[in-house]
């Protein structure tokens, strides 16, 4: 079991650097990586002119269970959105928010990258 965390630990460094490096080539600024809240944690915060980004990156080694943004469910909306809330009164932000999912599915050394802009929108 501890060496599936540990590969599973891996991809997803792997997915967030790609996700960087994606959003970098897309003219975003990235203000964070991996900002916490207490427990909550937002993979990147990017920002590109006055739009603020929440990004949530799902990598996975294949499809065989559904796309890896199909991991999202409504409570990871609603601690994304809330770990948001708090990041942007914390800095007294005035941005327009959006909440995008990065997908990524690494396999065999090749990987395919797919970024849903307004992937959600959270309800409280």
């Amino acid at each position: 079991m501890e060496q599936k965390n540990n590969q599973s630990a891996q991809l997803g460094r792997e997915g967030e650097i790609l996700a960087v490096a994606h959003l970098r080539e897309n003219g975003y600024e990235i203000v964070e990586r991996n900002w916490r809240f207490g427990k909550l944690e937002i993979d990147i915060i990017a920002r590109k002119g006055n739009v603020l980004s929440i990004v949530e990156v799902k990598t996975r080694s294949g499809d065989y269970f559904g796309e890896p943004e199909d991991g999202v469910t409504k409570a990871k909306e609603r601690f994304l959105a809330t770990a948001a809330d708090h990041y942007i009164i914390s800095r007294n932000l005035d941005v327009e928010v959006r909440y995008d999912i990065i997908s990524i599915v690494i396999h065999n050394g090749r990987h395919e990258l797919k970024m849903i802009e307004d992937a959600f929108y959270p309800y409280m």
